[in-house]
């Protein structure tokens, strides 16, 4: 499954727990947050002033199954 950046956050910890370091690691600790229920991934990163394809890459290589880490 590819994850996309216009995803509910809460709908990507429910398709799988471990994604909740990735998200801790970028700064996003949104898991008791009300806004992880409604809000996109690109939405949070863009109030958190995030880097989002950063944050993509370690979801979307989270959920193939390989090791996650940032690009360089």
């Amino acid at each position: 499954m590819k994850i996309t950046k216009d995803m509910i956050i809460a709908d990507v910890i429910m398709m799988d727990r471990g994604v909740v370091p990735i998200f801790f690691r970028h700064g996003l600790h949104c898991m008791g947050c009300v806004m992880a229920n409604h809000e996109s991934i690109e939405e949070a990163a863009v109030v958190h002033n995030l880097d989002l394809d950063a944050l993509m890459h370690d979801l979307n290589v989270h959920f193939q199954g390989e090791s996650a880490t940032s690009p360089a």
